[in-house]
């Protein structure tokens, strides 16, 4: 079986230059994460607010924390100094929470807009409308503590690739129709379907399972 330190290395090898791998680290002991760190991984996922705030002071701290979980608006304060990116806005309110903590602190929080793009009802996300609504009222600096660094989604969860790669496709278009000049992220593609979402334009993925193993 391969080190984790291993697998880190052959993604690596795989990814092209623009892409940042981040190192989905949930439920994942500090140990192993550790063992990531010492390869040279900097950027890992954490997606429950209480597990992270447990391991993020045992950790070194340079490495960019990144909350891609579903985020309550009352665990935002818990956050807000040490994580370096949010993946999964997805309302207006949970926006204006970001912004109330990182202006508390004089800090700049960078989030990603999580777009719903799966055929799943269970997963989070905008619609396009939504969307706009939102951009809008950032647009007119009703958020002055949050930088929009870009979109994130999660394909549905099925064997059919074709399927999976029409809604990255749809996403990258998006992207491309509303993006500002200082965006720079669309994170799409998790252990099952990383390859074709960096095809379809991803620039971030999400791993978890192929570089740690599976969960228990």
């Amino acid at each position: 079986m391969k080190s984790v330190a291993e697998n880190i290395a052959e993604f690596k090898q795989q990814l092209p230059d623009h892409v940042t791998l981040v190192a989905v680290s949930k439920t994942k002991p500090v140990a192993l994460i550790e063992d990531a760190y010492s390869s040279g991984q900097r950027d890992f996922g954490e997606n429950k607010v209480q597990e992270s705030t447990a391991k993020i002071p045992a950790l070194p701290n340079d490495i960019r924390w990144h909350l891609i979980g579903h985020l309550q608006t009352n665990k935002v304060k818990y956050i807000a100094n040490t994580v370096h990116l949010i993946h999964a806005v997805d309302s207006e309110k949970l926006l204006a929470e970001i912004n109330k903590q990182a202006a508390k602190i004089n800090k700049t929080i960078n989030i990603l807009l999580q777009i719903h793009i799966a055929k799943e009802e269970t997963k989070f996300g905008l619609n396009e409308q939504e969307l706009h609504e939102l951009l809008n009222a950032y647009a007119k600096g009703h958020f002055q503590n949050v930088n929009i660094s870009g979109l994130m989604g999660m394909a549905t969860n099925t064997e059919d690739q074709e399927l999976i790669r029409s809604e990255f496709r749809w996403l990258r278009k998006l992207f491309e129709a509303v993006k500002a000049n200082d965006w720079n992220t669309l994170s799409m593609g998790m252990s099952g379907d990383w390859k074709i979402a960096v095809e379809e334009g991803s620039t971030m993925i999400r791993i978890g399972s192929a570089l740690f193993g599976e969960r228990h």
